[in-house]
């Protein structure tokens, strides 16, 4: 089948890249020159595990191009993809001027034939009515300046993504399920066909399960599933974090609370490891929109405006830790492990690291930061602000350092060497903001832990006199 994906941030590259892989014709577009060009040399603009690789072996099969005319994408496309990127505002409303302007630029260049247009990208409930009339209305326009009768025929499907940075590609080929919203059964066919390879479990790490299921809905919840299935997993998160919080009070573990309450078929285990809080690209902002939207029509939506707030204070939860061990912040040096919002990324969008630099700098504190994909040579999504100093080792981050805060639990962070690291430190102190690391271990290695919502482990006296200390003396 022919597609054009419109859009190659991370959900239209991932997109348009594994549709090729599973055989399919597929044009990306995008407006950046220079993006395109890096791709077409066959370069993946964003880091994701395993995006690169299929996606050379994509162009070199003929399946995949990428171009900056939406003119020939349009042509081209039997299936036409909206992933284009939709910010927040101030406000907390999604910003759709991008989908706007794409699917008027859709509505300007469909001739003849028969196009399926899917919104791909996060959008505001009744978006694929919205979308429609804009399409409709820019035909009318091209109709009016031509001499020439077109007969262009559309229907508009909502096919909201679920994926997860870092296992964006896995997430594609083995998805939970698959929602398709919209009013044409012969849209909401072709769509079926298009992705029956995934379907079917062709390219999945087991092919023996049953077929994925299909979620068939009109345009409205198909878009409200996607808001809904984010702002549930947000919700999840930020209630272990305030069962965290409670713990630290009253002297319980809350890795051994999610165990046994994650244990019951009901709750489950996901999304139940306490912390410093959520962010990213998708959290945040469709949490913001649909209580935006709540808003609009005349509901308050306290629980997910409760979910935000303790959120918000549980991002900065590790300055009161490091305030309790430390004391005075004022000409400390604090050492960051990671800043991107969750391992396997280079996005930095509303990672809880931009909230602790920003207080910490507040303080007086130096900050120093070490993550792999920020790291001295390498190029990150974003870029690191200026307030932080990057360094290109972890022996560098500990160097002179009076406390380090795990804050992405990336799986090399598990392997590190704490002791050296231990030794190269003013005071030894290690806040694990993702209850990540081996208490136990980390004592072992000279360093005095605190956790999110479980007992301390060490000794915050041996920790103030390091071992390059204890070994000079």
């Amino acid at each position: 089948m022919k597609v054009c994906v419109i859009g190659t941030g991370y959900v239209g590259l991932v997109t348009g890249v594994c549709l090729a892989h599973t055989g399919h014709q597929v044009i990306c577009v995008d407006n950046n020159e220079a993006k395109v060009t890096l791709m077409q040399s066959g370069k993946s603009p964003i880091y994701e595990p395993g995006l690169s690789e299929i996606m050379q072996v994509a162009m070199q099969n003929g399946c995949l191009q990428f171009t900056s005319d939406l003119g020939a994408g349009v042509e081209h496309g039997d299936v036409l993809f909206i992933a284009v990127g939709t910010p927040p505002l101030p406000t907390g409303e999604s910003d759709t001027q991008y989908v706007e302007a794409v699917a008027r630029g859709i509505g300007q260049h469909l001739k003849t034939g028969y196009k399926v247009i899917v919104n791909k990208s996060t959008v505001p409930i009744g978006s694929g009515d919205w979308v429609r009339r804009i399409v409709l209305d820019a035909i009318s326009e091209q109709q009016e300046m031509s001499t020439v009768s077109m007969a262009a025929q559309f229907d508009v499907v909502s096919n909201p993504e679920f994926l997860r940075e870092g296992s964006a590609v896995y997430d594609t080929f083995n998805p939970d399920r698959m929602v398709l919203g919209g009013s044409s059964q012969k849209a909401l066919d072709q769509m079926q066909a298009l992705y029956a390879p995934i379907i079917h479990r062709v390219f999945a790490e087991n092919p023996d399960l049953p077929p994925v299921p299909v979620v068939t809905t009109d345009l409205s919840s198909a878009e409200t599933i996607k808001y809904a299935a984010n702002a549930f997993l947000a919700t999840k998160i930020s209630f272990i974090n305030e069962i965290a919080n409670i713990c630290d009070r009253v002297g319980a573990d809350v890795t051994q609370v999610a165990q046994g309450i994650g244990l019951d078929s009901r709750i489950g285990s996901k999304f139940l490891q306490a912390g410093i809080g959520w962010g990213g690209s998708c959290f945040p902002k469709d949490v913001a929109a649909l209580v935006h939207t709540a808003d609009d029509y005349g509901y308050s939506a306290e629980l997910l405006k409760a979910a935000v707030s303790a959120n918000s204070r549980q991002r900065v939860l590790a300055i009161e830790k490091l305030q309790q061990v430390l004391g005075i912040l004022k000409g400390k040096t604090i050492g960051l492990l990671g800043l991107t919002f969750k391992p396997d990324t280079d996005d930095m969008r509303d990672t809880p690291a931009l909230d602790l630099i920003t207080q910490l700098s507040r303080l007086g504190a130096k900050v120093k930061a070490y993550d792999p994909m920020y790291a001295e040579g390498s190029h990150g999504f974003h870029k690191a602000p200026e307030q932080v100093i990057l360094t290109a080792t972890p022996d560098e981050l500990a160097e002179n350092c009076d406390a380090v805060v795990l804050v992405t639990d990336w799986q090399q962070f598990r392997e590190l060497d704490y002791t050296g690291l231990a030794a190269r430190m003013n005071t030894a102190i290690i806040i694990d903001g993702r209850n990540y690391l081996n208490p136990d271990e980390m004592v072992a290695a000279g360093f005095y832990y605190v956790g999110i919502g479980r007992p301390s482990a060490g000794s915050p006296i041996t920790a103030t006199r390091s071992l390059r200390q204890q070994a000079a003396a």
